[in-house]
């Protein structure tokens, strides 16, 4: 049933890197949205934000769910670490990611919440993926660390709370997200092509990423609100167009107006050097494959990337604001 005239979408993590862009996206298409976060960031006007403080299974969510709350998309997560130093990860993530989603689900659920949109990950699916093969929403999830079975463990909760309540859930698998602000290794590769730093990655031509622009992720989420057809489906994301490391360094150094510089080094030796310092997981990102497939996404929601790979790197490669 929708809800009111003036009703208000919830968006948890508005202060984030997918979060703060989005809220910007609802506001310019006139919607009311209530921005949640752990704490309220400073010099901010208060009208709009809520803190929640902890997530967790005992977080009281009544502060941001009244009565007029239509939707609520849910980006707030203990987010991947490569070099956690929690003593249990996987408890920790668990507290977070499964946990305090479900507790929000169930409260947004109780007070009448007609959809719930649950941006996943990925690696729910798995870190790598075969030659010519690409994830879908019918593959088996193969999550492989905390971060990802937490995730893949919310989804199936949320699917749970959906048929007990009929509270509508949307389920988003991102792979990297890359955009104005980008942060972690995409940030370190573009300082290291802007500072002309030679790489010893001429060698990685064969395998294929997706990624993700965060315009085309914050266009899919402003979709999946409002498409009768996203109800209680899983979908991927991806610009769609899938890079080997060679091919988007190259594309990264042109968005940035500086050449890649690369030269050879054999993936025996790029591997052994990585195994040696312990950085195994950078070795797999650099010189992996992996593929989402969007086919369901495009044909069951009539979307498709309005912005391009090249589109998408220049404006990541832009200096942001503030």
């Amino acid at each position: 049933m929708q809800k009111p005239e003036g009703s208000l979408v919830v968006v948890t993590g508005a202060n984030g890197f997918v979060g703060r862009h989005l809220v910007k996206i609802l506001q310019a298409q006139c919607l009311s949205v209530r921005q949640a976060t752990r704490s309220l960031p400073e010099s901010t006007s208060l009208h709009d934000w809520v803190s929640i403080g902890d997530f967790d299974s005992s977080t009281d969510f009544s502060n941001i769910l009244d009565s007029r709350v239509d939707a609520v998309i849910h980006l707030a997560a203990r987010v991947h670490c490569l070099n956690d130093r929690v003593l249990d990860p996987y408890l920790a993530y668990r507290r977070v990611n499964v946990e305090g989603t479900i507790s929000l689900a169930k409260q947004a659920a109780y007070r009448g919440v007609r959809r719930f949109i649950f941006l996943s990950s990925v690696k729910v699916n798995g870190e790598l993926t075969a030659q010519r093969y690409a994830f879908s929403t019918d593959s088996q999830p193969q999550p492989q660390d905390p971060y990802g079975i937490s995730k893949w463990e919310a989804e199936q909760a949320l699917r749970q709370i959906a048929s007990e309540t009929g509270m509508e859930v949307v389920i988003i698998r991102p792979p990297l997200v890359y955009g104005p602000g980008v942060k972690a290794n995409f940030q370190s590769m573009m300082h290291w092509l802007a500072r002309g730093i030679p790489l010893p990655l001429a060698a990685v031509t064969e395998n294929r990423r997706s990624l993700v622009a965060l315009d085309n992720l914050l266009d899919l989420i402003v979709t999946c609100l409002k498409h009768p057809a996203a109800a209680n489906q899983t979908f991927m994301v991806s610009d769609g167009e899938d890079l080997s490391t060679v091919e988007l360094l190259r594309r990264m150094g042109e968005a940035q107006g500086t050449p890649a510089h690369l030269f050879y080094m054999p993936l025996t030796a790029l591997k052994l050097g990585a195994t040696l310092i312990g950085k195994q997981s950078i070795y797999q990102r650099l010189c992996g494959s992996l593929q989402v497939d969007i086919d369901k996404t495009k044909r069951l929601l009539n979307w498709t990337p309005p912005v391009s790979v090249d589109e998408g790197l220049r404006r990541a490669a832009m200096p942001t604001k503030g």
